[in-house]
């Protein structure tokens, strides 16, 4: 029985799952604490306490329901970085590094607002239309790939500055925008059957007006995109193009179909992440001369959820969760952007985490032969 469990142990130990969760832990311990000493060198007396109420967030507030409220607010912001994400994840996993999901979750911004303030359209043709276009947006980077071998990388570099000025064009209308203070108008006051329906959700969170059925639909469409990628023959036929478009090819897939499909669904994802949050009317979009940092950020909440779609969920969801809690610090002793960086930190160490997995292995597996020796 002793014998049967430690060999179940051992086997969780060995695990890439357990090396991947192990390894974005790691990455969000460090983050925050390089963050932390950063607020010591600034002010070393306030440091604790600003670094307790990032953690903290919306547990910051002692009245329970402004602690709902917050907690609303973060997982109505989460949802974009979710879905930019998973777009990510998707496309990566079938061998695809979709960097290009900034100008796709752009496209999806634009042409959501556009249905809800020019055409006035229901939410859910406002959402459709969005999805389609940052679809088609990333077919483009995919055709590129697979019929002229053009790196999708580079594609998708390009196409977010496009993207990014073809918005900015494309909003520059009175019937959309404020021009004077150069921000799109309220959805509520110009077309409310635009809103995204709450469905009473809202009522959980301390009446939180911004959340909305966004919420479950982020968390289906991760459990959807579980199921494709590691129970259907399209999520097998993806992943194998991915690993070896040569080998999938002399197996009967359709390497060059599989490339444009996988971008076109990974865009459709970003897309849809764009729709759910602008259609809750929590911000307007401001003529900008950056790409939306929303789609980066997404890039790195993909590897920090260990390349699993429920992963990211727990993932954009802390990443989230930190840069809310730099709302609630201190200004007089610290720039609340200091959240932001923290979050940057975390991000940047999302890059060494194959290396984190690559020496957490040979720990174990080093451990695990001295435990054999001494028996």
């Amino acid at each position: 029985m002793a014998d049967s469990k430690s060999n179940k142990f051992k086997a969780i130990l060995d695990s890439g799952s357990f090396h991947s969760i192990l390894s974005a832990i790691l990455c969000a311990v460090l983050g925050i604490l390089v963050g932390f000493i950063i607020l010591l060198i600034i002010n070393a007396e306030h440091a604790p306490k600003a670094i307790s109420v990032i953690l903290k967030n919306f547990m910051y507030y002692r009245n329970v329901g402004k602690r709902w409220y917050y907690l609303g607010q973060t997982l109505v912001k989460a949802v974009p970085l979710i879905l930019c994400g998973i777009g990510v994840l998707f496309a990566y996993k079938s061998g695809l590094f979709n960097i290009g999901i900034a100008g796709q979750y752009c496209i999806g911004i634009g042409i959501t607002l556009w249905s809800a303030l020019y055409w006035h359209l229901p939410w859910l043709v406002c959402i459709l239309f969005a999805v389609l276009a940052a679809a088609a947006w990333a077919a483009l980077a995919g055709l590129l790939k697979a019929l002229c071998n053009v790196n999708e990388v580079i594609a998708g570099i390009m196409l977010n500055w496009i993207g990014l000025y073809l918005v900015n064009i494309l909003m520059q209308n009175e019937k959309v925008m404020n021009v004077g203070k150069s921000e799109t108008f309220s959805i509520a006051a110009t077309s409310p059957h635009s809103l995204l329906p709450t469905c009473g959700l809202g009522k959980f969170f301390h009446d939180n007006e911004y959340v909305s059925i966004a919420i479950p639909i982020t968390i289906i469409v991760a459990v959807v995109i579980y199921i494709v990628l590691t129970k259907t023959v399209l999520g097998y036929e993806l992943r194998a193009t991915g690993l070896n478009k040569h080998a999938a090819k002399y197996a009967g897939m359709k390497d060059k179909q599989n490339i444009i499909l996988t971008m076109i669904i990974s865009g459709a994802i970003a897309g849809l992440g764009a729709a759910l949050y602008y259609l809750t009317d929590i911000q307007p979009w401001k003529t900008s001369s950056v790409v939306p940092g929303m789609g980066f950020n997404g890039i790195a909440v993909a590897f920090l959820g260990a390349l699993n779609p429920i992963g990211v969920i727990f993932a954009g969801f802390f990443i989230q969760h930190i840069t809310q809690g730099g709302s609630f610090i201190d200004t007089k002793y610290f720039n609340p952007q200091i959240a932001d960086l923290i979050s940057s930190i975390i991000i940047y160490c999302c890059a060494f985490m194959f290396l984190l997995k690559t020496f957490i292995a040979k720990l174990l597996d080093k451990k695990t032969a001295e435990t054999k020796k001494l028996r």
